[in-house]
């Protein structure tokens, strides 16, 4: 009898202990899913935030309205407008973005606890650009004061690498096959500060000619537009530039220049089929590129993100 009953005591600890333990193993599997849950809703929503605020940066040399439309844009095309909490903007500073997001709870609404605000923040800063791709093969020396949406002409004939203000630039080799390249898609590797690139010696004033109409035709911007404040994204009429010191040369010919910056340079008219230059005004601008807060700044701004 003793036996018995201490069989069945047994029998009875070990379906307690089995339902501890069930109950144990739903409340492991309830905070995974909710856990989970929240993981992956602050995931999204701060990649949300970094793309708005990414974006958003790429107005700060434009207007306040712009940068606040853009950031609004982002959110609404990632179906998050509604969580948006707060933008801070400080034109040619930084831009910040704020959501906030209820996520719904599942195992932990049995409790009572229905939803849970994760809230993210971004913000990117732009600077001066200190090195980027997609640079133009052509540069303006440092000595020319910048003025934007003057206008400037910048020669390309085949006497015109002379020691001076203007240089046509060997990016990546010489000749003219790789300079239309570079001209045409930009040199698709990195130029840096302090660079020191040699000059195309070749006649290539045809080839520029080719290319300069033909990305005049692809982009329909007018220079009122771009006054206006316009800022297309795919517009390649608007070349990054070298801003350079002279490196190696004598009276003759320029034959190494010193990268000391980049500048935007918008192209403003096709070139005639005898012309030599290229009719173009300076813009400010923001894009793709590293920044450094000690180099001057001549136009052309790198962003990042900060937060």
């Amino acid at each position: 009898m003793k036996r018995l009953n201490l069989m069945k005591e047994e029998a009875g600890s070990s379906i307690i202990l089995v339902g501890l333990s069930l109950v144990a193993l739903i409340g492991i599997m309830g905070l995974v899913i909710d856990g989970g849950s929240l993981y992956m809703a602050k995931s999204h929503l701060q990649k949300v935030a970094n793309a708005a605020a990414l974006s958003g940066a790429q107005e700060l040399t434009v207007n306040e309205n712009e940068v606040r439309n853009v950031v609004n844009n982002i959110l609404n095309d990632h179906t998050e407008l509604d969580t948006l909490e707060s933008i801070s903007v400080k034109m040619k500073d930084e831009v910040r973005v704020k959501l906030t997001k209820e996520v719904p709870m599942y195992f932990s609404n049995l409790f009572g606890f229905e939803s849970v605000p994760v809230t993210v923040q971004a913000a990117a800063e732009i600077g001066t650009m200190s090195e980027a791709m997609g640079v133009a093969p052509l540069g303006i020396d440092d000595s020319v004061p910048l003025e934007f949406h003057k206008e400037y002409r910048l020669k390309v004939g085949p006497q015109d690498n002379d020691t001076g203000v203007f240089g046509i630039l060997a990016l990546g080799g010489t000749g003219s096959k790789t300079y239309e390249e570079n001209l045409r898609n930009g040199y698709q590797d990195v130029i840096k500060w302090n660079d020191v690139i040699d000059t195309e010696t070749g006649n290539v004033a045809g080839k520029t000619r080719s290319v300069i109409n033909e990305l005049v035709n692809q982009c329909s911007v007018s220079a009122e537009e771009m006054i206006a404040g316009a800022n297309p994204r795919d517009c390649g009429r608007i070349l990054l530039i070298p801003v350079f010191t002279p490196e190696d040369g004598d009276q003759n010919q320029l034959k190494s220049i010193r990268v000391t910056g980049f500048s935007y340079f918008y192209i403003l008219e096709p070139m005639d089929p005898k012309s030599t230059e290229i009719v173009g005004m300076f813009v400010e601008r923001a894009g793709t590129g590293i920044v450094d807060p000690t180099i001057v700044n001549k136009g052309a701004y790198g962003i990042r993100l900060t937060e």
